[in-house]
């Protein structure tokens, strides 16, 4: 027993980040239609600028703020200079110009970092919590408890807020919001922004258990991908489900058979969701694109 809630605790930790990279598939996909296979990359920079800009003297708290709000910028920017102008382009262009921008952002980061691995401190230290034969982490629990913050955050944002009722009239019908006089462009921005963000608290949550480096944001990405089709791309509340389970698979594949196979879990999910049931499990009837 102690040995199921030792993958269990794992496996939701994991899949905790993996629902916060699927909710910024979604948020972006629900405004633009477009995936954003560079949502891996935000991740990955919430965690880099945390790490050097706290290495620079900056207290922790102060330094996540920041690499939050770099990031927001970063996801203007891609919206602004790469999927703006590419508007009216086939969907298999606007994939090419996501995995583009994910490749340049990689790189970058290795231009202006390094290519090692980094941590800094856990929020409430590394003493692990005893459950029932198992241990967990405190920043586990500040993972779990950052991801489920951000999705009832982002709840009460689409449904108390005009701002967010604002961006879910773009995403259902964009020429009938801009009819009544809602600024469409700057909704997309503003989703590519919350985007950004969300994957860079992923970030900042996850460092100081799995470490960052450079190129951790394609795996996160293909990962956090398979959790959105899991769970059916449009559904945020599916995005949370769809992570937790990629999460708890991987676990319970990496604990019960073995590790060399982990990796290979999100690609047979997205395969298998496909195969069996195109739409996920909390996905519309109905898709534009996918």
């Amino acid at each position: 027993m102690s040995e199921f809630l030792q993958f269990l605790f794992s496996g939701i930790t994991v899949g905790s980040v993996y629902a916060l990279v699927a909710l910024g598939f979604i948020l972006i996909f629900n405004a633009s239609g477009v995936v954003n296979f560079a949502q891996g990359e935000f991740v990955m920079l919430g965690g880099m600028i945390t790490y050097f800009t706290y290495s620079a003297g900056v207290p922790l708290a102060a330094a996540a703020v920041f690499a939050i709000l770099v990031t927001c910028l970063a996801g203007v920017a891609l919206n602004k200079l790469a999927i703006g102008p590419a508007r009216g382009a086939s969907v298999v262009s606007l994939i090419i110009i996501t995995i583009g921008a994910s490749i340049f952002l990689r790189g970058l980061a290795q231009v202006v970092f390094d290519k090692q691995l980094h941590r800094f401190p856990s929020i409430s230290g590394d003493d692990p919590i005893s459950i029932g034969g198992a241990t967990i982490l405190p920043q586990s629990l500040w993972i779990i408890g950052g991801a489920l913050g951000a999705f009832l955050a982002l709840y009460l944002f689409f449904s108390h807020t005009l701002t967010g009722k604002a961006v879910l009239a773009t995403a259902n019908n964009k020429l009938a919001a801009q009819l009544v006089g809602i600024g469409t462009n700057n909704m997309m921005t503003l989703s590519f922004a919350l985007s950004a963000a969300v994957g860079a608290l992923g970030g900042v949550l996850m460092t100081p258990v799995t470490l960052t480096s450079y190129d951790v944001g394609l795996t996160l990405a293909l990962k956090g991908f398979a959790g959105a089709i899991l769970g059916g791309m449009g559904s945020p509340f599916g995005a949370l489900a769809g992570g937790l389970l990629v999460g708890l698979i991987e676990a319970m594949t990496a604990g019960y058979i073995s590790s060399e196979y982990k990796d290979a879990v999100a690609f047979i999910v997205i395969l298998l969701v496909l195969f069996v049931m195109p739409n996920g499990l909390f996905g519309r009837s109905a898709l534009e694109r996918v």
